[in-house]
């Protein structure tokens, strides 16, 4: 199985599917990770608000991790879904051997 493979996305209409499925959470999770920084800088600011803003970098800093997280989920998931049409297809569209075919060629 290789990850990470240029084209991978573009394979079938479900690869697509899940693709963008995962683009739109990757996007989120950046989002949120931008937005908690931006506003935990802001409450670092003042002195009454820096225990608020601490909580927002570090919950900011989850989703930032959790973004190779999601990545590699993505991965994974089409890696699965090559797995899968590679060997549905194999079966799928192979005839079955008959005898004449086994006496032409036995070894295969």
């Amino acid at each position: 199985m290789k990850l990470f493979r240029t084209r991978r996305f573009d394979a079938s209409p479900k690869h697509r599917s899940v693709y963008s499925a995962y683009e739109i959470a990757y996007s989120v999770i950046d989002l949120l990770a931008a937005v908690l920084f931006i506003v935990g800088s802001i409450l670092f600011l003042d002195d009454a608000t820096v225990y608020a803003g601490t909580w927002l970098f570090i919950i900011g800093s989850v989703f930032f991790a959790a973004r190779p997280a999601v990545r590699l989920a993505r991965e994974l998931h089409l890696a699965g879904l090559d797995d899968d049409d590679e060997s549905q297809g194999s079966h799928k569209n192979t005839p079955a051997k008959t005898s004449t075919d086994q006496a032409r060629n036995p070894a295969g």
